[in-house]
Order: C-alpha cells, then structure tokens, then sequence
C-alpha cells in the first residue's frame, strides 16, 4: 500500500481510504501528535454516523500518522476560547467528542484501531471504545489529565474501571504510561502485533471483505504475539496497586503508599508517589469519585455524568486548576503548576459533590445521547 502523504488542510485532517468492503481512516495531524480538534471530531462523528447506514461497508480500520495514533484532545485550543470568554465553546467540543465516544461503543460494524504510537486522553475515547485494539512495540498509553488539571474523559470512568483489581484507580490517578505489552495485560488492547507486521496484517484485513467478528478476530491473532512484560512493568506490583489504590479516600491512598515506602528503597513506589503529589489535589479526588461511580454504571451514564464534570471544569467556580495546568505544561511549558486548592485536604466534599451536580444556568442542558439500537459492545479483554 503506498504511503499516505500527509497534508495541513482542514479538509485532510481525516483522510479516508476505501479498501474493497473496508474504510480507513486516517488521524493525519502528525505534527500535533494527531491530538483531535473540533473539525476532526465532528468530522468522525459525520463519518460513524454515514458509514453506519451504508450495508456495503463491513469494517472500520482507525489509525494515525506518524510516530502518534491520538495523543488526546487538543485542550489548549478549548482553553483559548475560554479564556475569551467562551466556556460554551469548550462545552460544544465536549458534547460532540463523548456523542462520538457513545457512538464508537455502541457501533454495529467492527472497527479495528491500529494504536502504533501514542495513544492519550481523546485517542483513547476514539479506540478504547471499539471492538479490537491493536497494541505495538511502539505504544504508549496513558491518562495524564490530573497533571493538567482536568480528569479522565471520554468515557475513561468506564473502561478504566473495569481494569482488572485497581488498575484504573492507578492509571487514572497517577497518568501512569502503559506499553505495549501492558496495554496487552490489562485488557486495553485486544491483541498486540509488531509494528513490522501491521501492514501485512491490513492486507489480510481487506482481503477477508467480513464483519464477521470471529473472523476478524482470527485474522489479527494470526499476526500476534503475547510480548513479555519489562522487570519493571507496573505489572507485577499489582498486589500494591490493589492494596494502595482500593483506598477510600486519594489521602488513604497516598498515606497507604508512604507506609509502603518506608523502609523500601523501591523506585516505583516513590515516583508514584510523586506523581499524585505533583497532580491537581481537586483533579485528585474529583477523578477517584468518577472512576468509582463509573464501577456500577454503564458507559452512557458515565459519559453524561463526565459533560456535567468537564463543564464545571470549564466554569472554573471551585477551581481554575485546568487553565493552570495548560498554562503550565502545554502553554509556557515551566511545568510549575500552582494549584488552588493547593492541598488534598483544602478540597472538601462538599466541593467535590458540586462537580457531579447539574449546571446552574438557564440555558445549560446535560449531554444527550442519541438512542442506541446496539448495547454497548466493549469489554475490557479478560474480563
């Protein structure tokens, strides 16, 4: 297959390839990592939606240029418009991309994302989501929103929280990155091929003109392998994880992992440790709630549940930490946040209840997803 050359204009942001019963779609913003802005959301949705409704297409292949699949939502362009005093912008964004998050969860036709790169924040609501989930050597996962002040999106309460133990509550929680073969382990990818083998592995996609997911499934597992976890994968300190993580509150957490430490010289231990420490104390526990909420509840739930959180977010009344994370690490990039609240325990309850209650304005509406004829078809692998 000859090499797409990637273009900058608007209409190219998504290219699309038809291939025999197939559509290829291609995240072609490589010098923003691919992150997603409002014409690339809207254009997906429009896609999902046609393609939905065409009976001669059995399959979608997702996939990005260059050395990124997605690496998220492209938040600095919603914090331009809201610091000009338009949060509402911010909020159509995010009711289009988790309408788009809905609709990937609840598709009829298959959809196969080839996640050779960096997948992150709004790349992982565009994935995770679907049917089959290609890891490679070359990927890297993760959920930093806490470092930025917001928390995980997208639908993220969902499929982080059916992780096996209490992986989601660490993932979450600390933005810890995954390879390839932690992707695997967990669940998030469905299969794991060497980067070497992908485009072989799309021939034998296209060739096979099926929706059959058995026969999908088969094809990609015939160019899989099960990759070996690193010494120092996060993987094998699940007893940790689950003993830390399942704590009530993020200062039990933090209190459970210093006790852990003490006497220990493990490096692990101590980074995570920072993690959460240098993380939004608000971010912090507005994200456990959601990842805990998201436990007993279905994906449609947990994705109106997070509009109503990224629009208090966006608001700004109980805490600006999302412009001042931006700021800090994607704007003037000191990476020095200050935070306000600036401590875990300045971050009451009630604050904490405020972000999960509707908006009280007027003209605000909670997120309304369209009605559905497929239940929502993800399962986290193994689970």
């Amino acid at each position: 297959m000859a090499p797409v050359t990637p273009t900058s204009s608007e209409t190219d942001l998504i290219l699309v390839e038809e291939k025999s019963s197939a559509r290829v779609w291609v995240l072609n913003r490589p010098k923003q990592l691919n992150a997603l802005n409002f014409p690339m959301v809207s254009r997906l949705l429009d896609l999902f939606l046609e393609t939905e409704k065409d009976l001669s297409i059995k399959l979608i292949v997702l996939k990005g240029i260059g050395r990124a699949f997605c690496a998220g939502g492209d938040v600095a362009n919603v914090v331009r418009d809201i610091s000009q005093g338009n949060w509402r912008l911010g909020a159509h964004f995010f009711r289009t991309e988790f309408t788009l998050n809905y609709l990937i969860a609840t598709y009829s036709k298959p959809q196969v994302s080839i996640l050779n790169g960096i997948v992150m924040g709004g790349g992982a609501g565009v994935s995770i989501h679907g049917r089959f989930r290609v890891a490679t050597e070359n990927s890297v996962f993760a959920m930093p929103e806490t470092a930025l002040g917001l928390f995980p999106d997208i639908g993220a309460s969902y499929f982080l929280s059916k992780l096996p133990g209490f992986l989601g509550e660490y993932v979450g929680l600390t933005g810890a990155r995954l390879d390839g073969a932690e992707m695997l382990a967990t669940g998030l990818a469905t299969h794991f091929v060497p980067a070497q083998r992908i485009s072989s592995l799309e021939e034998a996609l296209y060739k096979a003109n099926s929706s059959d997911l058995g026969i999908i499934s088969s094809i990609i597992s015939g160019f899989s392998q099960v990759p070996t976890l690193k010494e120092k994968s996060f993987y094998h300190r699940l007893t940790i994880i689950n003993k830390s993580f399942s704590r009530r509150t993020v200062e039990d957490i933090i209190s459970t992992l210093e006790r852990e430490a003490a006497g220990s010289n493990d490096d692990w231990i101590l980074s995570t440790i920072q993690s959460l420490k240098k993380a939004s104390p608000t971010s912090l526990k507005i994200s456990l709630r959601s990842i805990r909420e998201g436990r007993l509840q279905g994906v449609g739930k947990c994705l109106v549940r997070e509009y109503r959180m990224v629009c208090h977010v966006m608001r700004g009344e109980m805490s600006k930490d999302f412009f001042e994370g931006c700021r800090a690490i994607l704007l003037d990039k000191d990476r020095n946040p200050k935070w306000q609240p600036s401590k875990l325990e300045l971050v009451s309850d009630k604050m904490v209840d405020r972000y999960f209650s509707k908006v009280d304005e007027d003209d605000w509406e909670d997120l309304e997803l369209p009605p559905r004829s497929n239940l929502p078809h993800h399962a986290i692998a193994k689970l």
